[in-house]
């Protein structure tokens, strides 16, 4: 199991970014696979604790019983725009994917189920210095962290 303190091991500055983008806003987007195999969208809160990755499910929500069917998953910070004529300060947006694991009842707010990410990978998409090339890094723990750009 590959776990968030993993990540940060591994590459420290690019973990921070990641987590910056997470960190900066409560609601994030989560997308998981409805029994028929088609993708379900969900918002939903998730939180770094002890070098881990945890979100929970309210008690009979379609994305818990989705997790609980079919662990794959994929988490998506909060999406900004650019601002006009600033775009080289715009942070991007971070994703991560992989798969949940059930991490017992949820604890300190509502009923439901809580999951724990085993993580295959993260991305970092942001704009280059000059804000002409998008970049695209992303790391995985068997190729570590790569990098590209796109004109």
């Amino acid at each position: 199991m590959t776990a968030w303190r993993d990540v940060e091991r591994a590459e420290p500055e690019f973990a921070q970014r990641v987590r910056a983008l997470f960190d900066a806003h409560r609601h994030k987007t989560i997308a998981t696979l409805r029994a028929d195999g088609s993708p379900r969208i969900s918002g939903i809160e998730a939180v770094f604790e002890d070098g881990e990755i945890l979100f929970g499910s309210m008690p009979n929500a379609r994305k818990g019983a989705d997790l609980l069917r079919d662990p794959r998953f994929a988490l998506h910070s909060a999406t900004v725009d650019p601002v006009e004529g600033s775009e080289a300060t715009w942070p991007g947006e971070a994703k991560i994917s992989g798969r949940a694991t059930a991490a017992g009842p949820a604890t300190g707010g509502p009923d439901g189920d809580r999951f724990r990410a085993d993580i295959a990978e993260v991305v970092h998409t942001h704009l280059n210095q000059e804000a002409t090339m998008l970049v695209v890094e992303w790391w995985t723990p068997a190729r570590g962290l790569r990098r590209i750009e796109r004109g």
